[in-house]
């Protein structure tokens, strides 16, 4: 363990970087190191983190068999479980957390991307990290696999589409299966990045990028509300 506050974060694909998990990080005093999988970089044996993040990407849980990383991402959220230190899945690190605590991970019937709204949970309004958040809000959304509600979590949002948008397990390990962390030029990378898969969904890239400034104050508010908390759990 570090001496001062540290989480590791792990990144999957260049275009989801933490975006504003890093500015709550960096604005809370915790110091935070990326894991570049993208570019080849090892995913450490053992946590030696005090927090770990799980960023999104395109790959599943039903992919393990063929991206030896999974599994390595899988042992360091045991770890943290077991050790108790602060988790924060997103996305696919969502759903990698819940397959960590034995829930079901499945394609949903259809695929939920671009700007949804998220209904919160009552639970959400005595959770350290929701508390304070006006619902509902929207939020970005890029995603096609769902996980059932890990037992002993608790439900903290759900969309329209998703029954299981959000839990809490424990007293600070976190999945959101939205993307909370995005700004609007980080929409614009996944949109161009991903375009292909737009193409597919007959979705329109420039209508998302030219929603995302639309909702970007609202968003960024909520972000640095819930992950200015989600940091502070790391400093306690």
């Amino acid at each position: 363990m570090s001496p001062s506050p540290y989480v590791l974060v792990l990144q999957h694909v260049r275009p989801e970087p933490p975006g504003t998990i890093a500015d709550a990080l960096d604005d809370h005093g915790v110091w935070h190191r990326t894991v570049q999988l993208f570019r080849d970089d090892p995913v450490p044996a053992t946590l030696d983190a005090d927090g770990l993040v799980v960023m999104g990407g395109p790959m599943g849980v039903g992919d393990l068999d063929d991206r030896p990383h999974l599994r390595a991402e899988l042992d360091l959220i045991e770890q943290a479980l077991r050790e108790e230190r602060p988790v924060l899945g997103v996305c696919l690190g969502s759903q990698l957390l819940a397959h960590a605590l034995g829930a079901s991970v499945r394609p949903g019937p259809q695929k939920e991307i671009g700007w949804h709204e998220v209904i919160l949970t009552e639970a959400a309004s005595d959770d350290p990290l929701f508390r304070e958040v006006d619902g509902p809000f929207t939020a970005f959304h890029w995603h096609g696999d769902v996980f059932a509600l890990p037992d002993g979590a608790t439900q903290l949002a759900r969309t329209a589409q998703t029954e299981h948008q959000a839990f809490r397990y424990g007293e600070s390990a976190y999945g959101l299966l939205f993307h909370l962390e995005v700004t609007p030029k980080t929409v614009a990378w996944m949109t161009t990045a991903f375009q292909d898969e737009l193409t597919e969904e007959g979705l329109d890239g420039a209508a998302i990028r030219r929603a995302a400034m639309i909702h970007e104050a609202v968003l960024r508010d909520t972000a640095e509300s819930v992950f200015g908390r989600w940091a502070e759990l790391v400093r306690e």
